[in-house]
């Protein structure tokens, strides 16, 4: 007589979706005492409101202390989260503003368009922009255009105010 053994399925839930996972970006521009102190609130921010959604996992946080944002080449924080979105460590970033992320138009607009190549959308929290439902670049384009002028702007303050 032959045996038959039954062999029971695994009961899998293929409804549930993979978590998100999200990293935040932060930046300040000098060392000062109250650029680290504001530094500190963001990366505070950053990993709790990370960490309370229960659809996203936290992946880390990238910060630059005392960098401008007008060339992300200097940016070495940037440039290695960048680099981890290449190798699909990231789906979400999520930063404070468009001029944290960049004061630099043409940089800005280079990485938000690789990222989204990549599927990886940016959310500007101060903003309220995230590049998964742009419609266009013209406000990001606007907004970041801003942002360059204001680091000008400061940038010949300054200067007069040494000389």
């Amino acid at each position: 007589m032959k045996k038959i053994t039954k062999i029971e399925g695994i009961e899998t839930d293929f409804n549930v979706k993979p978590k998100l996972r999200v990293a935040a970006y932060c930046r300040v521009s000098t060392n000062s005492d109250e650029q680290l102190v504001s530094l500190q609130a963001q990366k505070a921010h950053y990993e709790t409101y990370i960490k309370a959604n229960p659809e996203w996992e936290y992946v880390g946080l990238y910060y630059d202390e005392g960098i401008s944002g007008t060339k992300k080449e200097n940016r070495s924080e940037l440039l290695r989260m960048i680099s981890d979105c290449e190798n699909k460590k990231i789906d979400l970033i999520i930063t404070k503003s468009i001029s944290r992320f960049a004061r630099n138009t043409t940089d800005c607009l280079g990485m938000v368009r690789k990222l989204l190549d990549l599927g990886i959308y940016i959310y500007f929290e101060k903003e309220n922009i995230n590049t998964q439902s742009m419609e266009s670049e013209l406000m990001l384009s606007i907004l970041s255009g801003l942002a360059e002028s204001e680091s000008i702007y400061f940038a010949k303050d300054l200067y007069r105010r040494e000389f």
